[in-house]
């Protein structure tokens, strides 16, 4: 499973999801409160079992070790690992034709309803407003989108992907490469929508993606 977090790094980047210190991925195996995640500002490329970092989710957030530097993004990650009883991946990556989409205005959950390589087997959330990266309101929101409801108590998640305004998209699965495949199938078909030439039904502003809080994010080197 480690060695997986390491494989599914250097896919991304060879596919230009990423660039070289970009992106995070997270495990979580059954029954324990043990989350494995890929450091901090490290070149994913040359990412290997020795170099994930091992951290106990605790009732008050997260323990780290010493002198460890775990991806900027962990908030998120224990937010969504929290409570899971079974083993599971979350893979956070930039695609290019998911954010381009989400950017020109489409509704990811509307494009995977009128491609069927997508909704049979991916189940596509509500994007998330753009939000500063690495912060608790953008943890907190990808969280809620993937539950679909404001008990903070619950981790039953009733997606597979959300897209991040901005920023990104968080997927999960079983195992690195099945929360992989997610982003990849929305990838693929959002490429399609955008060569097609298409606009998005109704305003070209914000179907599918609430802006409610419009912030210039600039990009952490320290995902």
């Amino acid at each position: 499973m480690l060695t997986a977090m390491g494989d599914v790094m250097r896919r991304a980047y060879d596919k230009g999801w990423i660039t070289t210190r970009d992106g995070n991925i997270s495990v979580k195996m059954t029954g324990k409160d043990i989350l494995y995640i890929t450091p901090s500002g490290w070149r994913k490329t040359i990412i290997h079992p020795e170099h994930i970092i091992k951290c106990e989710i605790t009732p008050a957030g997260y323990a780290i070790p010493e002198g460890t530097a775990p991806s900027g993004e962990l908030e998120m990650h224990v937010k969504l690992q929290r409570n899971r009883k079974y083993t599971t991946a979350v893979v956070h990556l930039h695609p290019t034709c998911i954010i381009a989409a989400m950017y020109a205005g489409w509704d990811l959950q509307h494009i995977a309803k009128e491609f069927p390589e997508v909704s049979r087997y991916t189940r596509v959330g509500p994007s998330v407003p753009i939000l500063p990266v690495t912060s608790p309101e953008l943890a907190l929101a990808t969280w809620k989108a993937f539950t679909d409801v404001e008990n903070t108590h619950t981790n039953i998640l009733k997606f597979d992907i959300v897209g991040q305004a901005g920023h990104g998209v968080c997927a999960v699965g079983p195992n690195p490469w099945d929360a992989y495949e997610h982003i990849e199938r929305l990838e693929h078909v959002c490429e399609i929508v955008l060569r097609s030439g298409r606009k998005p039904p109704g305003s070209e502003s914000s179907v599918g993606v609430v802006k409610e809080v419009p912030v210039i994010v600039t990009r952490s080197a320290s995902l």
